[in-house]
Formats: structure tokens, sequence, C-alpha cells
């Protein structure tokens, strides 16, 4: 694709985020009733409103951020490292708060911008809405009003993939198959994450997956870039 973004620019990132409460009955009558009317259209007659809420997740005014995990290149003359890190738990807040200061001091400049698979859809909306609720003054990069489409300093890999077929959705896990990247799905899925969370209680179980869904990411990048792909020992947990 002979991207011009030099790859030390880049933050990749993936999120994993789960519905607000665990339980349908916890939520008040009113959040019920908008969660019911916010999903009609989804629902349509094959779930109830309390069915349908294990999925509030995919909803930022539903769900909550139980992770952000974050990667990016260290790049020398011979080969490419690696680092990923997460922001994980029970405190959305400090989660977003914690992420935001990763922003600032580090891909805060011009040159800097942010990629994810279906990320302009998902992940970068999703952060800045929940930054919002929380009070939270959003950082450069996902401040995004005023701006024009082409001064947005997003990457999205399944935009790239499709190569102005707005028509075409392809998951991660597929993108990775077929250009011969190892898959990030090889133990859960998006939508056990919920499960995970609040029933096994297991967050490092659910830090993996999205530190791999990270990696994926920056994988497929290499490949669009016909650039050779990182081993694991060129990978670094920070």
């Amino acid at each position: 694709m002979n991207l011009t973004q030099k790859i030390s620019n880049i933050l990749f990132l993936d999120i994993e985020t789960v519905p607000q409460e665990e339980n349908w009955n916890s939520l008040s009558h009113e959040t019920q009733q908008l969660f019911e009317k916010k999903t009609q259209y989804q629902r349509k007659d094959e779930f109830t409103a309390e069915e349908f809420y294990e999925r509030a997740g995919i909803w930022a005014e539903f769900g909550k951020i139980v992770c952000i995990s974050a990667g990016y290149f260290i790049t020398n003359e011979d080969k490419n490292q690696f680092r990923v890190t997460s922001f994980f738990g029970d405190n959305e807040y400090k989660i977003l708060v914690d992420f935001k200061h990763l922003l600032n001091k580090h891909f805060s400049k011009a040159s800097n911008i942010l990629c994810a698979h279906n990320g302009k859809e998902f992940d970068f909306p999703f952060i800045a809405r929940r930054m919002i609720v929380h009070q939270i003054e959003l950082p450069k990069k996902l401040n995004l009003f005023g701006k024009k489409p082409w001064e947005v300093p997003h990457l999205d890999t399944l935009e790239l993939w499709k190569f102005g077929d707005y028509k075409h959705y392809t998951s991660l896990k597929l993108l990775t198959s077929i250009l011969g990247i190892p898959s990030p799905k090889d133990d859960i899925d998006g939508s056990e994450v919920a499960s995970v969370y609040y029933k096994e209680k297991n967050i490092q179980r659910i830090v993996k997956y999205c530190e791999k869904d990270t990696i994926a990411v920056a994988q497929v990048l290499l490949r669009f870039n016909n650039e050779k792909l990182l081993n694991a020992d060129d990978i670094v947990s920070v």
C-alpha cells in the first residue's frame, strides 16, 4: 500500500467493553426503557430488551471499558521491536485517565496517529464518549470537533482493506487468517468478554486477549505495507 506514515509514529490499540451492570435488574427503570428503545431496531421481535442486555457493551451509553491495550514500534537499523502495554480493571475512570496520559506524553505530536481495526466505528468514538461521560477533557487525538476528514489522525485497518468499498466488512480474525498472521482469537472472542469479566472475574484473560488484538492490528499494517512480520521475540510487554 506504500503507507506514508512512519510506523514509529503510530499507536495501535484495541479496547474491551462490557455492560455497565452485570444484571438487567440492576438497571434503573428509566435505563431499561432507554435501552429498550435504543436496541429496538437490532432486536426486532427476536429478543426482549432483557435478553439482549448481554450485548450492551457495544454501546457507550450502556457499556464500559475494562481494558485498553496500546502498542507502538521502536525501530532501529535492522529490526522492529513492538512494545505493548495495557490499562485495565474495574475503575473505568482510571483506565481512561491513564490512557489519556499516554497519549498526551508520548503521542501528541502532529505526526502521531492512532490505528485500530474498525477503530473509526467503534474503539475511537467509544473511548471519546466514555471520557465525556466521566467529564475527562478529550485529548487532541480524540477531539474531532471541527476537523475535516483528512485532518483526523486515525488509521483503520478495516477501512484500508475496503479499498473504497463501503459495503464490505472483514473481521480481524478473517483478515489475519488470509494474510498468514497468527490468530488473536485462539482463546475467547468479543462475545465472551462480559462473561469472563463478570462470571469468571478473570481480567488477566481479557488483557491477554486485548493485547493479542493490538499486536494483530500492527501485524496487519505491516503486511499491508509488504514488510516483515513480527516474531515473538520482537514483542515486549511493558
